[in-house]
């Protein structure tokens, strides 16, 4: 049996969650964390790389530590590609979804599906997304791929999951009967994500495996195909490197594809390609702007541009086995409803909201813009000009005009939202006061698992003494042990006093990470609000500058401002 392993400060600077947080109207389990990561070099696109305000004597602002080592009996994230067998961490936050599990809407069925890609022409879009397993591969992924498709029309090539006729979409089942001892049992020993799901074949018949290789080869086959530039769609799950070169997007049979992959990909290959990267620590995937993803290395030769849902040190949210795409609030479904001219529900949406330059077209980075807008969950996208800009702008200096429509609608409506009217620099502030917040809830909720921890070793030692065999669900016992001491067991839990602490000391650990949770969604507008003001300056200090790395810029925006859509 693994003993309750402890939460990492490290996690909880910017609180507990997986690499790919579940979306709920009502609560978000698994906001942002920063376990592992490196000081980031000059010119990294950390998420702590923020000016202090427009003016030129600006300095970066410091929030918790992203960067605290990991605590070696932290809980092994459910997103890795790592062994699925392997117990689960005995102190996960409460399901997500327990206020979903009446009513909960059925299935939707077929969704819309492309025709099976013929290999012998070159696609004009790319979309894969899958988790590692199947109880990270959810119904809400494949959904994104559908709308993928059905948005950028005929032409594209969609992977999901393990490919078409395996039952591996996972689908929330609010109505699951579920014997309350085996639950509790389960929840106690070895807790984990799927107890409350059902899984089906996908809907989407003619899509192929998406695994690492697959994806590569499909990607080597479409950069060998023309000159017509390349949509690549990449959502599921991402983890976090040291660097963000070594970012992944997590895909099916625990393979990965990382920055450094990719970037390999464009550096050899003379299509221009326009990335859309919705996982969590996506912002990565904006290193591969650099030749082998290595800013010293400087821009590649080939055109290649990118939006991204999160910073490279931030989670995102958008994996949820929950159909009902009115609880989610992912950033795929924002950016492809904005893109055919809707809001996340799917109601058209007046023009002037969208087409920020008046081209009568939505591109990519309008797109883009409308989440960094409308969304209310806790992520904080980004792309790959504010990339460009860390590494190029100066950090002082003259300042010459630019014309930013996308920033300005994004500085105007948050400001607006926020009731900053006037007053934007106050947002830098309260953006601190929240990170201030954030690291006395993450002191508290250290403290609080470490009660906890002790309250599990407790409770698991008096149930251990009676019945050695109860945390090995696979004992050849085990069977025969829950049958003829059902009752007995169950009466243990209702009366043992030690079982009942440990049930209070994890619904106060749970509190404390709701409350974090809460503090990083508040977060999450000013923080957009201030990259781009940032944003803003730092284009106009390069503007003033001029020459090669401005010109790398425009070219850059220009990139971002296509449009995917005829």
């Amino acid at each position: 049996m693994n003993p309750a392993p402890a939460l990492a400060l490290a996690l909880v600077l910017a609180t507990l969650g997986p690499a790919c947080a579940r979306d709920h109207e009502d609560r978000s389990p698994t906001p942002h964390a920063r376990a592992g990561a490196t000081t980031p070099s000059p010119g990294d696109p950390s998420h702590e790389e923020r000016l202090s305000g427009p003016q030129d004597s600006a300095g970066p602002q410091d929030s918790a530590d992203p960067h605290a080592p990991a605590d070696p009996h932290a809980p092994a994230d459910p997103h890795a590609p790592a062994d699925p067998h392997a117990p689960a961490d005995p102190h996960a936050p409460a399901d997500p979804h327990a206020s979903a599990r009446s009513g909960a809407p059925a299935d939707p069925g077929a969704l819309a599906d492309p025709p099976a890609f013929d290999p012998s022409t070159s696609p004009q879009w790319i979309a894969a997304a899958a988790g590692a397993v199947p109880e990270l591969n959810q119904v809400s992924l494949e959904q994104d791929l559908s709308l993928v498709a059905e948005v950028l029309g005929p032409g594209g090539r969609v992977l999901f999951g393990a490919g078409p006729g395996s039952p591996t979409v996972q689908v929330l089942d609010p109505d699951l009967s579920v014997d309350p001892l085996q639950l509790a049992l389960g929840e106690l020993f070895y807790p984990r994500s799927g107890r409350d799901v059902r899984y089906r074949t996908t809907h989407l018949v003619h899509a192929e495996p998406a695994t690492a290789t697959t994806v590569l080869a499909a990607l080597d086959h479409a950069l060998a195909g023309g000159t017509d530039p390349l949509l690549l769609y990449l959502g599921g799950h991402g983890e976090m490197g040291s660097q963000p070169r070594d970012n992944v997007v997590s895909l099916w049979a625990q393979s990965a594809v990382s920055v450094a992959d990719l970037a390999a990909r464009l550096d050899h290959g003379a299509r221009p390609v326009r990335m859309v990267v919705t996982t969590c620590f996506s912002g990565g995937f904006a290193d591969a702007l650099f030749e082998q993803a290595d800013p010293a290395r400087g821009i590649g030769a080939t055109e290649r541009c990118g939006l991204f849902a999160a910073p490279w040190d931030l989670e995102s949210t958008g994996c949820d086995p929950n159909p009902d795409r009115r609880a989610q609030q992912g950033y795929g479904l924002h950016f492809l409803e904005a893109l055919r001219g809707r809001d996340r529900e799917g109601r058209p949406l007046p023009a002037a909201q969208l087409d920020l330059d008046g081209d009568g077209r939505i591109s990519l980075l309008e797109a883009h813009t409308r989440v960094r807008i409308a969304s209310t969950s806790a992520d904080v996208p980004t792309s790959t000009t504010e990339r460009w800009l860390r590494h190029a702008a100066p950090t002082t200096g003259p300042q010459r005009a630019v014309s930013l429509p996308e920033e300005d609608a994004v500085v105007a409506a948050l400001t607006e939202q926020l009731g900053l009217g006037g007053r934007e620099g106050e947002a830098f502030l309260e953006l601190q006061r929240l990170d201030d917040d954030l690291e006395a809830v993450a002191r508290a909720l250290e403290q609080a698992q470490l009660e906890e921890d002790a309250a599990y070793r407790r409770a698991t030692a008096e149930l251990l003494a009676r019945w050695p065999t109860l945390d090995d669900p696979w004992h050849p016992a085990q069977p025969q042990l829950l049958r003829e001491q059902h009752e007995a067991i169950a009466e243990h839990l209702r009366r043992s006093e030690s079982y009942l602490a440990y049930q209070g000391a994890r619904r106060h650990t749970d509190q404390l990470s709701q409350r974090s949770w809460d503090l990083r969604r508040r977060s999450a507008p000013y923080e957009r609000l201030t990259r781009a003001l940032d944003n803003r300056t730092l284009a106009a200090r390069l503007h003033a500058r001029g020459g090669d790395d401005w010109a790398t810029f425009e070219r850059i925006l220009a990139c971002e401002r296509s449009s995917p859509r005829p």
